[in-house]
């Protein structure tokens, strides 16, 4: 690690999960589970959404069509996105250390709430990167393992 990043106080354990857009639900699971080995953790149809097990990690599949994926714009191409945010567990989570640490460098961040995840549900918050990347930090499950209702 570079010395001057060396005194970050983010200790990062690994990555939860990450969102795919994808414009196929169908042939996507099939490929993930099927080629990849994957398997269905959840299905939430009611947002077009898909979670799948990744070893520890989740690999979540979001339709364009459904209502999480169309605020991804444009099907995935030239002119759309294709990954919606990855997700980094953060431990150990103190929120108000890590809301500081992101005012401090000046990241904007969006609602603090608990969401579901790899390892369950967690509080966590979304932040942006320079170059427009939408990145989750989350804290440790609360005891949950579904969605909150």
């Amino acid at each position: 690690m570079h010395a001057r990043f060396a005194a970050s106080m983010l200790a990062l354990r690994d990555i939860d999960h990450l969102v795919l857009r994808v414009r196929d639900l169908e042939a996507m699971e099939a490929f993930y589970c099927r080629v990849l080995g994957t398997t269905v953790e959840r299905r939430r149809p009611e947002l077009g959404l898909l979670h799948l097990r990744a070893g520890a990690s989740q690999i979540d599949l979001v339709s364009v069509d459904g209502p999480l994926g169309a605020r991804g714009g444009a099907a995935p191409g030239t002119e759309g996105r294709n990954l919606d945010h990855f997700c980094l567990r953060v431990e150990p989570f103190e929120l108000d250390s890590v809301l500081a640490h992101l005012e401090r460098h000046g990241v904007p961040v969006g609602e603090v709430k608990p969401r579901f995840g790899a390892g369950g549900t967690g509080v966590s918050v979304y932040l942006t990167d320079p170059e427009g990347n939408t990145i989750e930090l989350k804290g440790p499950p609360e005891g949950l393992r579904g969605p909150p209702e």
